[in-house]
């Protein structure tokens, strides 16, 4: 996704946060909103439908019903 989005994934901005799967949703987006401060982190459920659009200030941090996340969180 760096590719995609280099001014907010670009210079040192970390752009996936494999270390958060199986952390609390909350925990998770907390990280990611302090360790790139140009994204916003959004919780949604693993199970819900999402259009594939590419938004480069986006972090989506999938859990599942315990509130856990199931998927690397990325850019995009």
């Amino acid at each position: 996704m760096s590719d995609v989005c280099p001014d907010t994934a670009g210079e040192g901005m970390k752009s996936s946060w494999p270390e958060l799967v199986g952390k609390r949703g909350e925990e998770a987006k907390a990280i990611i909103d302090r360790e790139n401060t140009k994204v916003k982190a959004e919780i949604i459920s693993e199970d819900a439908i999402i259009l594939p659009v590419v938004v480069c200030e986006r972090v989506y941090v999938f859990v599942n019903d315990c509130g856990i996340v199931t998927q690397t969180p990325f850019v995009g």
